[in-house]
């Protein structure tokens, strides 16, 4: 059996060992296959999207890079973990869907983005990658290095808020009192490292002179539910819920991830 990675030497998790893991515990049950949809919904509305080339940072499995490159985008897909990146690799090359040569890859972590490629980006896309770094503000920092002036980022980041919650709803309230709300890294959990609040985006967002356009919860209610939807028709209401109340104060503070469309000033300050 291959070795599953733990941190590295930055405190960062990779993925090696676990694709198999996060296309079976993610992205073909019902909470990822929620999240796709619901980022299928949000995009058009809260990007500027005219086929521009995409930089998509820590892009995994491949998904969000394969729903750009459908829609006439260039893509290049960055990824730390060999695994990841020969899985979506792989998928990539069975769909017939996709364009020829319309991705490119990079095993690359964040913080090496700056060296190993060329830019600046005029939309990068940064998906459920900042929980799993050891210093989440910095690597803010870097995307926005990355991000032309002008140009959109958008940021999808694990909440710390609605771990908060869910776990006192599971009765966890030592854990929740203390605040002990961060995943260790270790073997096959995939509890982030490094849970991320709205507060610390607002914060960061400022400290890189970026601007929040737009913000939305992603899985607003799905992971609160005592029963989870039993067939297609519940399912197809759950969606049509999540749609409703995603960009809603207060509803979307609570969804499991928050999704936010940051600018770069014309003008770098």
């Amino acid at each position: 059996m291959q070795r599953i990675e733990e941190l590295t030497e930055v405190g960062d998790r990779y993925f090696d060992g676990l694709a198999d893991k996060f296309s079976r515990s993610l992205y073909q049950a019902p909470r990822g296959e929620l999240r796709l949809a619901m980022l299928d919904y949000l995009l058009p509305q809260m990007l500027d999207l005219s086929q521009q080339p995409v930089l998509d940072v820590g892009g995994g499995l491949g998904q969000q890079a394969a729903w750009f490159a459908q829609r006439g985008h260039d893509v290049t897909l960055t990824e730390p973990s060999a695994d990841m990146l020969n899985y979506a690799q792989a998928w990539h090359a069975e769909s017939t869907e996709l364009p020829p040569e319309s991705i490119t890859y990079v095993q690359a972590p964040l913080q090496r983005l700056n060296c190993e490629l060329t830019g600046p980006w005029s939309l990068i896309t940064c998906h459920a990658v900042l929980e799993w770094l050891g210093d989440p503000r910095a690597a803010m920092a870097s995307l926005a290095a990355l991000l032309a002036p002008g140009g959109q980022l958008s940021l999808m980041v694990f909440n710390r808020d609605a771990l908060r919650f869910s776990n006192a709803m599971k009765g966890n309230l030592e854990k929740v009192l203390s605040d002990r709300l961060e995943g260790q890294g270790r073997r096959q959990r995939l509890t982030p490292i490094s849970p991320v609040t709205h507060r610390q985006v607002v914060q960061w967002s400022a400290d890189n002179h970026l601007t929040i356009e737009a913000v939305a919860g992603i899985r607003v209610f799905q992971d609160y539910l005592f029963h989870p939807p039993a067939n297609e028709a519940e399912r197809e209401t759950l969606l049509t819920l999540e749609k409703q109340y995603c960009r809603q104060d207060p509803h979307w503070r609570l969804g499991r991830y928050l999704l936010y469309t940051l600018t770069k000033p014309e003008t770098s300050e």
